[in-house]
């Protein structure tokens, strides 16, 4: 196994400590970086990377790394484990730069592409699939049609035809079968459809909030349309998270509208009715951030408000699809980086005034 390369020059002490624990976890895998890159579908340069502490990674990496390392050990790691390692993110993440925004929404914007591709190839062979079916309908309806017409011209009952040609009721089997797969395929090239423009959808997002990063990245604070905002309305049960939260988004310049549970976020949405946009933790007593988006989305009034999940469990393609079907439009992972997250509301904040426009 190749050696890891050294830690970098000039990290801070937040990025020094993480990277030594996440080489740590690594080094117990046995694996060259080449290998595990390959293993994970990444780039080994970015892997490199992230190891010797010169790029942070987007949480999920690291939450995938746990798992490997569980895999191989034979015995899952210890909550205490992650734990420090996710007090180390966090500490790496508030003492980052931009760039490590751009990164997480580059993360993002390339499993949505992903999402869009795949749901493309599917459709297109779901089409080809749909156009045999129907095609070979239309045959069987020819055929047992010039059979039909047989009958006619020799004034056979349908009994006498079907005695005389035993293929018949074989032939319109056939046909209700087809006809049931045409009916199963339509399903399905309809849902391929729907998720691949939610997809393209998420990219179009992802692509103006990477915008809206590189744009705050020069000037103090993310630029605010003169004109009355928006509020947010942020929804976790945890205290400190709340606090955290407001502090992030306090630059905003919007009213933050700030609840400790789901049903506290339905009638937050009962007596507002400007909400740009609903930041949510998935995981609340009672009513966790699934059922609440469902409530949210069945409602006329709110539907169309904007959701973003706030998820410690990792994005992974379970969750996100659990969400992106409850009514989510977007994730983000704890510890959540705060440029991104300010990036992403000011996206949303903007479509909400493109809409509200007189």
């Amino acid at each position: 196994m190749a050696e890891l390369r050294p830690l970098g020059d000039g990290l801070n002490d937040a990025s020094r400590a993480l990277a030594q624990a996440l080489r740590e976890l690594f080094e117990g895998l046995n694996v060259s970086v080449r290998r595990y890159a390959a293993r994970r579908c990444l780039d080994p340069g970015a892997v490199s990377r992230y190891l010797n502490g010169t790029r942070l990674p987007p949480w999920q990496v690291i939450s995938d790394l746990f798992a490997d390392v569980a895999e191989h050990r034979g015995t899952a790691v210890t909550t205490e484990a992650i734990e420090l390692v996710r007090g180390l993110y966090r500490s790496a993440v508030d003492a980052s730069s931009p760039k490590h925004a751009v990164e997480i929404l580059a993360w993002q914007l390339a499993n949505a592409d992903h999402v869009s591709r795949r749901s493309s190839v599917r459709g297109d062979v779901l089409g080809d699939a749909l156009l045999d079916r129907t095609q070979r309908i239309a045959d069987l309806e020819t055929r047992l049609n010039q059979l039909e017409a047989a009958r006619v011209a020799e004034q056979k009952r349908a009994d006498e035809l079907s005695a005389a040609h035993p293929d018949i009721p074989g032939l319109i089997a056939e046909r209700k079968e087809l006809q049931r797969e045409v009916a199963r395929l339509t399903a399905a090239l309809r849902e391929a459809q729907a998720q691949r423009a939610a997809a393209e959808g998420r990219c179009d997002l992802l692509e103006r909030q990477m915008a809206a990063v590189e744009q705050a990245a020069t000037s103090a604070v993310l630029p605010a349309p003169p004109r009355s905002m928006p509020k947010i309305l942020v929804v976790d049960d945890q205290p400190d998270n709340l606090l955290a939260m407001t502090a992030v988004l306090s630059t905003l310049d919007q009213e933050l509208v700030t609840v400790s549970s789901g049903r506290d976020a339905l009638k937050a949405l009962l007596d507002h009715d400007d909400f740009a946009v609903i930041i949510m933790d998935v995981q609340m007593p009672e009513m966790d951030g699934y059922e609440t988006c469902a409530h949210i989305k069945r409602r006329p009034r709110t539907r169309d408000v904007p959701i973003i999940f706030l998820t410690a469990m990792g994005v992974d393609s379970e969750h996100s699809a659990r969400g992106y079907a409850a009514g989510a439009v977007d994730y983000i992972s704890k510890p959540f980086d705060a440029w991104a997250l300010r990036a992403k509301v000011a996206v949303f904040t903007s479509i909400y005034l493109e809409r509200h426009t007189p």
